[in-house]
């Protein structure tokens, strides 16, 4: 009945006839019926009531509303749609607020959530905060924090921030910030846009660095010697601060100094199942910044090992690997909130050491072995109906085989089956559900760890027949060439294998001398590997998933007093108690 009536008003509205009231916004007017109004809004409706600001019998001034904002908003009370454009959105905005359209607040709100970029996020909140959009302003606190980096560096509305809304921002443990220089070349620049106001502000700004974290070398000739710090006598103070938490500092720390504790990390390692000497239930969480391994497991964890595990939104899927000593096909996610596991559908086929992966939110599942048979085979799991289906079989048999994604395909390498360990590889198109093999690698790898890092796929030790190999080898796909990268420090193979915080990372797996906690990991711009922080329990046959953006991080983090952030910490009426830039 409401439907109809609204329709019938809006034919009433388009033809110009029985309206009642008439709307003047900057000299132009705009005919209505207080009706509409009144259902659209409060404002209306106490309006109507008060009789004030009336120019005439029926004519209402509006003031502070442009007659663009004017036609939309009434268009918005017959017909519940907007068109929200880069033109009109904030003066849109802006008049919605003020006639309290709350429908209209939100599509302006979504439009510019749409719209967030490094460029525009600062302004973005700022707005946000003004007409009282709180998921708005959240989502562009987020995107400030995650892309801390490049938003200091490339955004101009950066530079507008006041004192109070930087500091804010630089001292939350979760700017995602994985080297402190960035923070500290963030002030340098924030600085320099307005000197003369704001160089008495890098005493304020310094001790939100956490200086104590930074390389020594970078901290004795960039940062003592910054001209700024020199200058001042606090600052000269926090430096020997910083200098003496590095000496207290890790590995033992606790991290309660303030220039010493670790950022949280923006996305998490996680370290699942495996083989100890049986299978394993072990979940272990890797803190990138903190260089922290936390123990993550419950008591009903279910154990894993030579399973394949991937994350897709929000959940952890475990797929496939040995119960205990025979292939299974079973599936099961992890809810990472709720910490809870729940059973979804299994594959077609029992799978031990599968290659598993993600591409456009579907799961593939590809070889592996079913008991007495090497697999060539495929899956793909939906996850929106829970089920799975069979796609074009590989050229070759693989089991221990490992699987990564580049440009929106697939490549798989190395292996084994009844011939031997595997040097061939190949890439799988899901728009013509073809296999394609590439150039072969320079050395069978069996146990093989594959990932694509910095637009290349790195495949990382393994077995050729009975040697384990220390060797690393990296695929152009521009030029389908394998070229060498630098060699592990030792030996492995059944490692877990992941890119996490810019790094290509290897956990675990085993050695000739048995299983291992070691970590490494390799940084593309150094060209060399390093030895990150062990594991707590050595283990082969594990899976390794990146876990980003998970609001319960701090479960997952290395332990230790660390400052919340809010959205709030970018009030802008909060500077009121400090100076502004």
């Amino acid at each position: 009945m409401m439907t109809l009536l609204f329709n019938i008003f809006k034919k009433l509205w388009l033809v110009g006839a029985l309206c009642d009231v008439v709307l003047v916004a900057d000299g132009v007017k705009f005919k209505a019926h207080k009706i509409i109004l009144r259902a659209c809004s409060p404002y209306f409706r106490a309006l109507f009531a008060s009789r004030r600001n009336i120019k005439r019998k029926d004519e209402y001034m509006i003031p502070d509303v442009s007659p663009e904002a004017m036609r939309l908003v009434i268009e918005y009370a017959y017909t519940h749609y907007v068109l929200v454009t880069v033109d009109n959105v904030e003066s849109l905005l802006a008049a919605a607020d003020q006639l309290n359209i709350p429908g209209v607040v939100q599509c302006c709100s979504d439009f510019l959530m749409d719209q967030l970029c490094l460029e525009n996020c600062v302004g973005i909140y700022s707005i946000a905060y003004i007409y009282f959009c709180p998921e708005l302003r959240q989502a562009a606190f987020i995107f400030i924090m995650q892309n801390f980096k490049e938003v200091a560096s490339t955004s101009e509305e950066f530079l507008e921030l006041t004192l109070h809304q930087l500091s804010d921002i630089i001292e939350k443990d979760e700017l995602n910030v994985r080297d402190e220089d960035v923070v500290f070349e963030a002030i340098l620049r924030w600085i320099m846009h307005e000197p003369a106001t704001r160089k008495a502000h890098i005493s304020v700004l310094l001790p939100k660095v956490r200086l104590a974290r930074m390389k020594a070398d970078y901290l004795m000739k960039t940062v003592k010697n910054n001209g700024l710090v020199k200058a001042s006598a606090e600052c000269r103070l926090i430096i020997s601060e910083a200098l003496k938490a590095m000496c207290d500092g890790p590995p033992n720390s606790d991290f309660q100094s303030p220039l010493l504790r670790p950022r949280l990390p923006y996305e998490i390692l996680l370290a699942i199942g495996g083989w100890t000497d049986h299978q394993s239930n072990k979940i272990e969480a890797y803190d990138t910044r903190a260089d922290r391994w936390v123990d993550v497991t419950q008591p009903s964890e279910i154990p894993w090992a030579y399973h394949g595990a991937v994350y897709l939104k929000g959940f952890v899927y475990c797929i496939g690997g040995s119960e205990p000593i025979l292939s299974s096909s079973r599936m099961q996610k992890f809810d990472l909130i709720a910490r809870t596991w729940h059973q979804v559908a299994p594959m077609h086929s029992c799978r031990s050491s599968v290659s598993v992966i993600v591409l456009s939110d579907f799961i593939y599942a590809m070889g592996g072995c079913d008991g007495p048979t090497d697999l060539s085979t495929a899956e793909r799991y939906n996850p929106e109906t829970n089920t799975w289906s069979f796609i074009q079989p590989m050229n070759q048999p693989r089991m221990a085989a490992s699987a990564t994604t580049l440009n929106g395909k697939i490549y798989i390498c190395g292996g084994c089956n009844r011939t031997g360990s595997l040097s061939s590889a190949e890439c799988y198109d899901p728009v013509t559900d073809g296999w394609t093999m590439i150039c072969p690698m320079t050395s069978p790898r069996c146990g093989v760890g594959v990932a694509a890092y910095k637009g290349k796929i790195y495949a990382v030790g393994g077995l050729n027949k009975s040697v384990c190999l220390q060797t690393v080898e990296a695929y152009d796909p521009v030029t389908n060439q394998w070229h060498a990268v630098a060699l592990l420090s030792a030996p492995c193979a059944y490692f877990g294998i992941e890119v996490v915080d810019d790094l290509l990372v290897v956990v675990g797996g085993g050695y000739s001398s048995g299983n291992t906690t070691r970590v490494e990991c390799f940084d593309a711009e150094t060209g060399s590997w390093y030895h990150a922080q062990d594991m707590g329990t050595s283990r082969r046959g594990l899976s390794c998933v990146v876990v980003p953006a998970l609001p319960s991080i701090r479960q997952y983090a290395a332990p230790g007093e660390r400052l919340m952030a809010t959205p709030e910490a970018l009030h802008p009426l909060a500077s009121s108690t400090m100076p502004s830039g």
